[in-house]
This record gives structure tokens, C-alpha cells and sequence, in this order.
């Protein structure tokens, strides 16, 4: 039996995910069981193949989306490890995606030595982040992955705080979680600087990633 790493590819464009199916089976140790153009498309192949150990998923895609589709495999297929393709480099699809059950996330003009890691990243260690990320938050992210790791255990935290946490965790603005907190934009700044300190984190990604490890959010 083949001791491969299985990978779907989900993206509307057909003749881009046929090309990044030859290139993932040069790969060595993974194997594309199928390409799908939308995550209904997907659905409907799940049953006549293998559960794939990765899912390559677009994200603007017509009829299911990335995000929707994220949420499915994460509730229907839990070990599967999505990894995020995008043109979209902006902070708040990142959290999206993370939100929604995403284990990375690649642009699609990244080259292929660094899709190569990607795989061999999240097959690993169950998570991969690139230079998208800050080398302060891909630290973080390695913390919260060690159990020993005092960062695994979840800090003291007031119930403003919290709340801000889960409110960072949206797709709201900075300017919206204030007005939603019922404070001044300048008391939002001053709670995102305290956490960032306080959990060791340099981004807003660095401290969705940290709610979702420790469950201050439900996704």
C-alpha cells in the first residue's frame, strides 16, 4: 500500500489546480487523489475516494466558498489539515480562514520548494505559516504547539480582555470592536498592546491563533 500523503485540490480555475496537480505529484511522499472546482464539488467526490491527509483550498470560489468549506471539513473530517490558497494576503482573510479551520495558507504565486514545505510542515507538526506571518507570531505558534511550553497554559485574563480576544478573533475592525465594547479606539489600542505583551504575540493573527489553541473562541 502506498505510504503517500494524500492531497485534494479545491480551486474554480481549472486548468491552475490541473497544473498544481502534476507539480504536487512530482513531489516526493504525496499523491493528489482528485481536483475539485468548489467545495459542493468536493463533497461529492469525498465518498468514492480516501479521506486526503491534506486539502489544498481555494479561497474566493463560487457556490461554496473557502471558508464554508474549511467549516465542513473541519466538523465532518477533523484530521484532514486544510491549507489555505489565496491572491489574498490581507490580515483578515488569514483569520478567516484560521477561524474557519485552516492549518496554513499560501499565496499562489509562492514557489514550489515553499508549497513542498508547506505539506511537509502541516503533515508534521499540524500547522504552517510563511513569511505572511512575523517571525515573533511563527514563535508563538511553535510555543503553543509545545505543551511544555508555559505559553500552553492559558494566562491570566480579565473579562474585558477576553472579550476583546473574541472579538479580535472577527472579521470586525478595530474601530468596530470599540464601538461594540463601548469604549474610546484609544482603549482598544491599549488592550491590544497589554495582550500582545502579555501572550508574547506580535500580530493580531499571533493572538487569534492563541484563542483558538487555549479555546477562548468557538469555532
Amino acid at each position: 500500500m502506498s505510504q503517500n500523503k494524500h492531497v485534494v485540490i479545491v480551486d474554480d480555475h481549472t486548468m491552475f489546480r490541473r497544473g498544481l496537480a502534476a507539480l504536487v505529484n512530482l513531489f516526493p511522499g504525496y499523491e493528489v487523489l482528485f481536483d475539485a472546482g468548489n467545495g459542493k464539488e468536493l463533497i461529492a467526490q469525498m465518498d468514492s475516494h480516501p479521506v486526503p491527509d491534506i486539502v489544498l483550498l481555494d479561497i474566493s470560489m463560487p457556490e461554496m466558498d473557502g471558508y464554508s468549506t474549511a467549516s465542513w471539513l473541519r466538523d465532518h473530517h477533523p484530521g484532514v489539515k486544510v491549507l489555505a490558497l489565496s491572491t489574498m494576503d490581507a490580515e483578515v482573510a488569514i483569520i478567516k480562514m484560521i477561524r474557519h479551520g485552516a492549518k496554513g495558507f499560501i499565496l499562489k504565486d509562492a514557489e514550489p520548494a515553499e508549497l513542498k514545505r508547506a505539506f511537509d510542515e502541516v503533515a508534521a507538526f499540524g500547522y504552517f505559516y510563511n513569511e505572511l506571518i512575523t517571525r515573533k507570531v511563527i514563535s508563538s505558534i511553535n510555543n503553543l504547539l509545545d505543551d511544555h511550553s508555559p505559553l500552553s497554559s492559558l494566562v491570566k485574563l480579565s473579562e474585558r480582555e477576553l472579550d476583546f480576544i473574541r472579538l479580535a478573533c472577527s472579521e470586525k475592525s478595530y474601530q468596530q470592536i470599540a464601538r461594540e465594547m463601548f469604549v474610546s479606539e484609544r482603549t482598544v489600542d491599549g488592550y491590544r498592546e497589554a495582550l500582545f505583551k502579555k501572550l508574547n504575540v506580535a500580530t493580531r493573527v499571533g493572538l487569534v491563533i492563541y484563542a483558538v489553541k487555549n479555546e477562548l473562541v468557538k469555532l
